[in-house]
């Protein structure tokens, strides 16, 4: 069995519809009386949009049901399905913390309520029965003023135990008015060992050259394959990867046709550049991240050996994974051991103990 890391899915648009559905009939009748049936409001959720801009508004129906209360309602079952029909090792969850706190709160209540949200999805995503790899990356918003992207970024310094890194998000076509603001916050995130990332070269409105130098990883990226090939030398000397999130660019209207992705592909290939095969809105895609790997192989605008580059790539790049080999690797070195016993770890028992050895092992190997 494969097993995927996962690393640009954002919590509002993780959860598929029919559980927010789900939650609207149980929770808050009002919203659900907006739509006649489920029906309705599986294709008002999950149609494409003209653009970006439209798309993101989407995200404040669901942040404005996810509050400290309902965080571990969304968050359990958003790693159940990732576990039980993704095959996820490794997830990576980034949002908005501002935007999970009360909106009547004055600017500073809600800033010092950002390190309880924080902490609830750091509590509601270790989940036993469901064993993945789970860290967190706080967006700055590019709707929201400096002083609280700045608290953001000094939040995921405090609380490096759940966070992996910080991001920028909101839309990219609000950028350039506040450009040395956002450059000013990103020299900020790495002077303190932040890992980061940043919706960038996502669309045509959102190519800003002067914030790539910042970035460990690129949030989409797919404008510099495809209008801006002239960048990939540096993308890959600097050792960037791109996120590439396939559906998103039908769902804003980014691209007319998936075929354009091929391109991007071949581009970064060609280039050396490394991409990371993501989902970014799973839920207001209604698609899961194998579906992602399927839909590129059958289209043909990868083959098998470029989606294991991308799956390799993606743990390689992942914040937080702190192992050297992906999980299948680290799983068959245990099960090789327990088919071959040797003198070193004899055969007894049921072979736990063995298997606690090779995995001993292993991970003493992985510090």
């Amino acid at each position: 069995m494969t097993l995927y890391a996962e690393l640009h899915r954002h919590l509002g648009g993780s959860v598929v519809p029919r559980i927010l559905w789900r939650y609207f009939q149980r929770n808050q009748a009002d919203l659900a009386e907006r739509f006649a049936d489920y029906a309705e409001f599986e294709d008002f959720y999950t149609r494409p949009r003209n653009t970006l801009a439209e798309y993101l508004e989407l995200h404040t129906l669901v942040e404005s049901v996810q509050t400290e209360d309902t965080l571990p309602y969304f968050i359990y079952r958003l790693m159940r399905g990732a576990y039980v029909f993704e095959n996820l090792a490794y997830l990576e969850l980034r949002y908005t913390p501002y935007l999970r706190t009360p909106e009547h709160l004055s600017q500073g209540d809600r800033i010092s309520l950002m390190s309880q949200i924080v902490e609830v999805v750091g509590r509601a995503s270790q989940i036993v029965e469901y064993p993945i790899v789970t860290s967190q990356i706080l967006c700055m918003h590019s709707r929201l003023p400096y002083e609280v992207n700045r608290a953001i970024v000094d939040l995921a310094a405090a609380r490096r135990d759940v966070v992996c890194g910080v991001d920028l998000a909101g839309g990219d076509g609000l950028y350039g008015d506040r450009l040395d603001e956002f450059i000013r916050l990103y020299a900020y995130a790495r002077s303190l060992g932040l890992n980061t990332t940043g919706h960038l070269y996502e669309t045509e409105e959102g190519c800003y050259p002067e914030l790539l130098p910042y970035l460990m990883r690129i949030g989409h990226g797919i404008q510099i394959p495809l209008k801006h090939p002239e960048l990939l030398p540096q993308v890959a000397a600097q050792g960037q990867c791109l996120e590439v999130c396939p559906t998103t660019y039908l769902k804003t209207g980014t691209l007319q046709d998936l075929h354009q992705l091929k391109g991007v592909f071949d581009r970064c290939f060609e280039a050396g550049v490394d991409i990371a095969i993501c989902t970014d809105n799973a839920g207001l895609h209604n698609v899961r991240l194998p579906f992602e790997y399927e839909t590129l192989l059958t289209h043909d605008i990868i083959g098998f050996e470029e989606l294991k580059a991308c799956q390799d790539a993606a743990f390689r790049h992942a914040f937080a994974w702190t192992h050297p080999q992906r999980p299948e690797l680290i799983l068959s070195t245990i099960l090789r051991a327990d088919a071959e016993p040797s003198e070193e770890f004899p055969r007894s028992g049921n072979g736990n103990g063995q298997f606690n050895a090779v995995a001993q092992e292993v991970t003493e190997s992985s510090r």
